[in-house]
Order: C-alpha cells, then sequence, then structure tokens
C-alpha cells in the first residue's frame, strides 16, 4: 500500500469529465479520481454554472497516481488516446470551452513531458493537436453525483453512447495498464 507521500496528481481535460474519469478508474495505479471543474475565474461553481459556458472552467479529472506503477507519460498517453486532441473547444456533440482538451501541469517537469508527449503526439494525429498546456489552477470538485458516474448509471444514453465506446477503446488499446 502507498502512502499519500509516495502520490503525485494529474489535472485533465479532455471533453465530459465522466468519459475521462472511467477510463482513469480502471487504471492500474491510479488511486483515486475526482471529476471537477478547473481553469476559470468563478470560485466554487456549479455544474450548471460551468456547462453554461460562462465561467471559464473546464470539466476535468484530478488524478491521485503511484508513479511507482504509472508513470505521468503514461497518464498522459492514455489520456491522448481517449479524446481528440485536435478539436478546439469541442469532443463530439459536446461543444464549448468547458469541453477543451487541457492539461493542468502541477511541476515543471510535468510541463516538460507534457511538452514531449504532445510533440510526439503531433506526428500521430493528421490535424494540429490544439491541447491547451497550463500551470496549475484552482481546482473544485463537481458536484457528488457527478463521481463515479459512468459506473452508476452504464445504461443511462450518454453513457452507453459516448462513454462506454471510450472504455472499451482504452480496454483494448492499454490492455497491459488495466487494473
Amino acid at each position: 500500500m502507498t502512502t499519500n507521500a509516495a502520490l503525485d496528481i494529474a489535472v485533465l481535460g479532455g471533453g465530459c469529465f465522466w468519459c475521462i474519469e472511467a477510463v482513469y478508474l480502471e487504471v492500474r495505479g491510479v488511486n483515486r479520481v475526482e471529476s471537477g471543474y478547473s481553469g476559470g475565474q468563478q470560485p466554487d461553481p456549479t455544474y450548471e454554472q460551468v456547462c453554461a459556458g460562462g465561467t471559464g472552467h473546464a470539466e476535468v479529472v484530478k488524478l491521485e497516481f503511484d508513479p511507482a506503477v504509472v508513470t505521468y507519460r503514461d497518464i498522459l498517453e492514455i489520456f491522448f488516446t481517449i479524446h481528440d486532441p485536435t478539436t478546439l473547444n469541442r469532443q463530439g456533440n459536446d461543444v464549448g470551452t468547458q469541453y477543451r482538451s487541457v492539461i493542468y501541469h502541477q511541476s515543471p517537469e510535468q510541463e516538460a513531458t507534457a511538452r514531449q508527449v504532445i510533440a510526439e503526439m503531433a506526428v500521430v494525429w493528421d490535424a494540429p493537436i490544439v491541447t491547451e498546456l497550463s500551470p496549475a489552477q484552482p481546482y473544485y470538485p463537481a458536484e457528488d453525483y457527478h463521481q463515479n458516474y459512468f459506473a452508476q448509471h452504464p445504461m443511462q444514453g450518454y453513457c452507453a453512447f459516448v462513454v462506454a465506446p471510450k472504455v472499451a477503446k482504452f480496454r483494448k488499446t492499454h490492455a497491459g495498464r488495466l487494473k
């Protein structure tokens, strides 16, 4: 069992946080995943405020992970396979700045790793990477009903048609990283 001192933090946004959260809950070495909001101007925003698009926040997930089991690079490689980093402020039918592709780095080392991974991903994708890379911003947890949403509502329409395929793609592409 690892102690909290051994854990690292990653904050990522890649569209709806339900999708990103569902994947990272299955990653070996990720000890905690929490959906939330970051990158905006308003303190402690609500889901409704963020969805209206006026707060400047992105829907994000905050990961606590054991870097001895899964590296930050691994976290980012998964991130770039479970969302489209080439669509500005959009993931599928989810449109708005709250759905932007963003990495909030927590340290200079994370920033350097993210820059390197973004450069590598630019060769893989057919369009330019538009993922925002920013220093850590204030983070606000989303409301309780958003946490572990996919596991609690797998048959809900959005979960069945949007989240489930992303989870399936992760399981196929990164089988060796499953818990």
